[in-house]
Formats: structure tokens, C-alpha cells, sequence
């Protein structure tokens, strides 16, 4: 089970191994919102919550999980505060929710996990496509020290980033209330050392995110236009095809929770049947239905004295923060968190930097660079370099030789060629015959012919049809290659003087003496002792009456 919440660990990127998710809001921003919304990042927490009969059964790791995501929601948040670029900002959001859907898994609420993931797809899209939409009208900046004053120019747009930022704060009523308080107080109500770790760290967390959303917010749009005069010009509204999505997004943002609440997660529903697996003295909901109110309000409270806070600091009083800021504690503060809590160092000068320095000093040099290289191409050159500077002095390949050796195989191939025509020539006149009828024994086909025969055409005598089976006494038939063919060539074997073999019962061959050399049947007698007309009993039909036609008096084909 800990390799399980290892791999979720990574794929939803808590803390430890978190570092690559800021780094994926690279690509394009419609790649972003949907792998950071409601994809990629979100297949840990279903991990867990489709393996809950297995973590049920490990208290241990569900509590390193508890403990793993509140810490995850936390730093995330607390590194969000100070990232300047839009969409680094929106990506650290993530991470940070993503602690709080490891917190409900780790105590035991998967639903509630489940409830906050999904809603939580639709504001964190419609915050990623709509900072898409900010950066497009800005021809493609990003950072938000050069933004400012977009209000009255892309107020479609602000809306967008209201709705979105609300519910991800947990406005009340909002979509994101709904689940993320739901989880907090799923957690208190655990009554758990982890449990209550995880809803005051969250509760903390829930003011920071409050207050990076309304930061993001003003150094937007409500503080003085930053940006360059050439690019203010020419900022608009995207076109339908992206205020399309934005506005179906920001409906469910406001309505998808309250909709879905009772369904998802209320008491007593049977939505996720035994999709989800939670032990009696684990299903604590009516408990956390009957909280104190003040532990129900105090993450909400939190919310919304963050969002104030951060929009009275950053309109009113700019100053004071930038005081603060070149302070030495100030400066501290800042340098460690815009600095990533020092992951991305540790990471790269500790671990990446020294395991690089192995691979090239003893992997490259000793293994690539000199085991492989002595047994490979350079000992190979230092086996044949003699020899073939032998072969080279010899020149054996002058003008002259290749002009004799190019003679010698056009005398070559005209021999050959002669040799053939030949050859063709007596097996055509010749042979023809021999050929044909043994071709007509040994071989089967998938060729199919309709068992009607329209009229088949005899010979005049039954002494005509004779000569031409004496004509035919060279041939020797070593295999017949069909049961199927045992009874009409026990026919032919009548006007055949040839040596013969058929198939017994057991499968053997035996060979077959003829009977009576005195009658001679026709042709339609003979195929009238074929019994079962099967695809290779046709295809034998077919040929036995190509041949009366090609070498009877009287042509027949069909």
C-alpha cells in the first residue's frame, strides 16, 4: 500500500514530488486547464479512492496520506502568494487543492474526495482558460507586474475571473463551498491527532488561497495599467469560440455543487455503490454534520478575511507591502517562498546535479567511453587495421579488371538465359500434359464452382476416352491430397495405368489396384462416384473437365 500512495504521490503531485506540476502550465493553456482540471493530475486521487478496500485496512499509510496532503495544501498555497506569473499562480492552486482531495482520502471521506475533484474541474478550467484568454489579449504575457487596469477592458473576462476565484476560495454557496468545507469538516470530525492537524492546517491554507485569488485579482485588473502602450491598443475580448466555454464553465461553477451535493455526498446515498469501500467506525458524516457551527464557519471566515486583507493591501496599501518586502525579514520571507521552499534546489544540486556527475564519470567514461568502445569499434580497428591495409596495397580492382570481369557476366547471363528458353520451350511442347494431370492430383484450392453442371460434353466412344487415358500412362501420382477424392479416383483408376495412391479410414496411403480395365466410364460417370462435393471435390470437377476439353476431340470448357 505505501507503494500505492508513492505513485499517487507523483501522479498528483504532493509534496516531494510536486515540482513538475508548475512546470507543466508551459504548454498551451487549453492543454493546461484540461490536465490540471480533470485529467492527469487527478488520477492519484482516484487511485485511492477506487483502492479505499485496501487503505481501509492500512490505518498507517491513510494517516501518512492525511498528513501528506495537508502539508501539500499549505506549502502550495504558501508559495502561490508570491509567484508572479498568471498561470504558475493558478498551477500552485492546484497542487494546493490537490492536498485538500489527499486529506479527505486519508481520513476515511473518498466521496467526499471524489465531490471535491470533480468540482473543483470546473472552476480550476475556467480560471486556466480565462487567464488563456487575459494572456492572448496581451499578445502572450504572462507576467502580472505588466499587467493592470484590464477591467474596462476585458470585463467579460473579469467576470470570468470573479466566478472562478470565488468558488475557488470557497465563497459560500459557491461550487467550491460545497466540498471544500465539507471536507474540513469531515477531517475535524475524525477527533483524531491527524485529523485535526489536517483541518487546521487547511483552514490556514484555505486563507491563503483566498488571498493569493483576490492578489491575482488586482495586479490584474484593478490596479493602474502596467503594460507597454503598443500592446494596451490592441487588447479585446476573445471571440465567442472562447467566451462559449468561459460562460458554460462559470454556470457550473456557481450551480454544480448545490446540485450535485445531496447526490455526491449526502447522507445516506448510495451514488458510488461498492465503488467506494469505508469501514463502520469510519463513516463519520452524521457526525460531521453535527459539528459546532463555529468549527464549521471558522474555514469560511478564514476565506473571506483572506480575500479582504490581500484586496486592502494590494489597492490601498501597495507601500506597505513593498516596505515589508525589502525588509530583512521581509526579504527572507520572500526569497524562501518565491524560491519554492528550496524543492527546486535541493532537487537539482543535491540529487540531479550529483547523480548526473556518476553517470558521466563512470557510466560514460568508464562503461560507454571504455568497456564498450575497447570490445566494440576501436578493438575491432585494432584486430583488422593490418589486414586491411594489406588488402588495400594490393589493388586488385584496376580498370582493366572490371572491364573483363563486366564482359565475362554479360557472356555469363546470355548463357543462362538461353539455358532457360530452352528449357521452357521442351517442358511447354512437351511436358504440357504430364503437368497439367499432375497438377489436377496433388494439389488442393479454396477455388469454389457451383455444383450445377449445365451439360458436359462426352466423348464419341468409350475407345476415344481410352486412347487418351493410355496417352497419359507416364504419370505417377504419389500422394492425393483430399478424402474427398477417393471414390472418383477409384473410377479413374479404371482407365488410368498409372500407380496410385489413397487415403484409408485411419488416413494412410495405400496404393489402389485397378478392377475392371474393360469398362471404361465416361466423364459423367466418373464424376457422379464423387460423394460430397466440398470446395476441393469441385476444383477437381473443373480441372478433370478442362482436361477432356484441352486434349479430348470434342472442346468443352466451362
Amino acid at each position: 500500500m505505501f507503494f500505492f500512495f508513492i505513485g499517487a504521490t507523483g501522479k498528483s503531485a504532493q509534496v516531494g514530488l510536486h515540482t513538475w506540476l508548475p512546470d507543466a502550465m508551459e504548454g498551451p493553456t487549453p492543454v493546461s486547464a484540461l490536465i490540471h482540471a480533470a485529467t492527469m493530475v487527478t488520477a492519484g486521487i482516484f487511485l485511492i479512492v477506487r483502492c479505499s478496500p485496501m487503505f481501509e485496512y492500512a490505518p498507517t499509510i491513510s494517516l501518512i496520506i492525511s498528513i501528506s496532503g495537508a502539508m501539500t495544501a499549505f506549502i502550495a498555497a504558501s508559495i502561490g502568494l508570491v509567484q508572479n506569473d498568471l498561470k504558475r499562480v493558478i498551477a500552485y492552486s492546484t497542487c494546493s487543492q490537490l492536498g485538500y482531495m489527499m486529506i479527505a482520502c486519508g481520513t476515511s471521506g473518498y466521496a467526499a474526495g471524489m465531490f471535491h475533484l470533480t468540482n473543483h474541474a470546473f472552476f480550476k478550467a475556467l480560471l486556466f482558460l480565462s487567464a488563456g484568454s487575459i494572456i492572448h489579449a496581451l499578445s502572450d504575457e504572462q507576467d502580472m507586474r505588466k499587467m493592470g487596469g484590464l477591467l474596462k477592458l476585458l470585463p467579460f473576462t473579469y467576470s470570468m475571473v470573479v466566478i472562478g476565484s470565488l468558488s475557488l476560495m470557497g465563497f459560500p454557496f459557491l461550487t467550491g463551498f460545497y466540498s471544500k468545507d465539507l471536507i474540513l469538516e469531515w477531517t475535524f470530525s475524525q477527533y483524531s491527532v491527524n485529523g485535526t492537524f489536517a483541518y487546521w492546517l487547511g483552514s490556514i491554507s484555505a486563507f491563503l488561497t483566498a488571498f493569493y485569488s483576490m492578489r491575482v485579482l488586482s495586479l490584474t485588473f484593478l490596479k493602474k495599467p502596467l503594460m507597454n502602450k503598443n500592446i494596451a491598443s490592441h487588447v479585446h475580448e476573445p471571440y465567442y469560440t472562447m467566451t462559449g466555454p468561459l460562460f458554460f464553465l462559470s454556470i457550473c461553477s456557481i450551480f454544480i455543487g448545490f446540485f450535485f451535493k445531496d447526490m455526491m455526498v449526502g447522507l445516506g446515498t448510495d451514488f458510488w455503490g461498492n465503488a467506494i469501500f469505508v469501514l463502520p467506525q469510519n463513516a463519520l458524516l452524521l457526525e460531521a454534520e453535527f459539528l459546532n457551527t463555529n468549527i464549521k464557519i471558522f474555514p469560511v471566515i478564514l476565506s473571506l478575511c483572506g480575500g479582504i486583507t490581500a484586496f486592502i493591501l494590494y489597492n490601498f496599501y501597495f507601500k506597505y507591502l513593498y516596505l515589508f518586502k525589502i525588509s530583512f525579514l521581509g526579504r527572507k520571507f520572500y526569497t524562501f517562498f518565491n524560491r519554492k521552499w528550496f524543492f527546486d534546489k535541493v532537487y537539482n544540486e543535491f540529487l540531479a546535479q550529483h547523480t548526473l556527475t556518476i553517470a558521466y564519470e563512470h557510466g560514460y567514461q568508464n562503461i560507454d567511453r571504455g568497456i564498450i568502445e575497447l570490445l566494440g569499434p576501436n578493438g575491432i580497428w585494432i584486430l583488422f587495421a593490418p589486414i586491411s591495409n594489406k588488402i588495400n596495397n594490393i589493388y586488385l580492382f584496376n580498370i582493366e579488371t572490371l572491364k573483363k570481369l563486366r564482359n565475362f557476366f554479360k557472356i555469363l547471363f546470355i548463357t543462362f538465359l538461353f539455358i532457360y528458353l530452352i528449357g521452357f520451350g521442351y517442358w511447354y511442347f512437351y511436358d504440357y500434359k504430364q503437368y497439367i494431370n499432375y497438377y489436377v492430383l496433388e494439389t488442393t484450392s479454396n477455388y469454389s464452382l457451383n455444383n450445377h453442371i449445365d451439360y458436359i460434353n462426352n466423348f464419341n466412344s468409350n475407345k476415344e476416352f481410352l486412347n487418351w487415358i493410355n496417352s497419359m500412362s507416364n504419370t505417377h501420382v504419389s500422394t492425393v491430397t483430399s478424402d474427398y477424392f477417393n471414390y472418383g479416383l477409384k473410377a479413374l483408376a479404371n482407365c488410368f495405368d498409372i500407380d496410385m495412391y489413397v487415403k484409408d479410414i485411419k488416413g494412410n496411403f495405400v496404393p489402389y489396384i485397378p478392377v475392371d480395365e474393360k469398362w471404361v466410364p465416361n466423364l459423367k460417370d466418373i464424376l457422379d462416384n464423387i460423394p460430397v462435393r466440398d470446395e476441393n471435390a469441385l476444383y477437381f470437377e473443373k480441372q478433370l473437365k478442362y482436361m477432356l476439353g484441352e486434349f479430348g476431340d470434342n472442346k468443352t470448357y466451362i
